[in-house]
């Protein structure tokens, strides 16, 4: 009783939390709404013995990108009511796109349940002395190592990609050299100069 209970509340603060995000007027308040729909799904794999999954959408997604999100909606300066002009003008071609998304979520959930997949893994034996973590761990650098690491470095790239294109060198903006700041001499960097009475710097 108490576990259906749980899920139903779970579920419920999800669905609304979802809901929230995209109808909120104000972004800041998008995010935080977004942060309370991670920490309801988290509850949910928690009661489906998900404690390894709930405790990286607690850490990975409410503890690095939720806040990311949140600094970077509230440090950058955008009018979000200049993008919400042309909400009525891509909505045709948004509820387009999430169809598509929902038939094809369909038939790959329904196939999986036709192929015996799923009555499969519901019987599978599972060893009693073996954590959620330690059988993800055994399967990822086990079987699935070279899948992992090819992950990582895509990831990887993409990274450096986003960091070169927003350190991208451009016109009139002044950077810092540290090599030559540290090659001055002083010399090079004091000056001398004789000021004769009541005239003042020359420049």
């Amino acid at each position: 009783m108490f576990h259906a209970l749980a899920f139903y509340l779970f579920a419920f603060m999800a669905v609304l939390s979802g809901f929230m995000v995209i109808t909120a007027r104000n972004p800041v308040h998008s995010v935080l709404w977004l942060i309370l729909a991670f920490f309801n799904a988290a509850g949910l794999f928690v009661l489906l013995g998900a404690e390894f999954l709930a405790m990286i959408l607690v850490i990975v997604y409410v503890g690095a990108v939720a806040v990311l999100f949140l600094f970077v909606v509230m440090m950058l300066d955008i009018n979000f009511e200049e993008l919400r002009k042309g909400f009525a003008t891509y909505l045709p071609i948004g509820l387009v796109i999430a169809g598509l998304l929902l038939v094809e979520l369909l038939l790959v959930g329904g196939g999986w349940i036709a192929s015996g997949a799923a009555e499969a893994s519901r019987t599978a034996v599972t060893p009693d002395n073996v954590t959620n973590a330690q059988a993800l761990g055994n399967l990822i650098y086990t079987q699935y190592i070279y899948v992992f690491q090819a992950a990582g470095l895509v990831l990887l790239v993409a990274m450096i990609g986003a960091i070169v294109l927003t350190h991208r060198q451009r016109s009139g903006v002044k950077r810092q050299n540290i090599a030559r700041q540290n090659a001055r001499t002083p010399e090079a960097a004091i000056a001398l100069v004789k000021v004769t009475s009541g005239e003042g710097v020359q420049p």
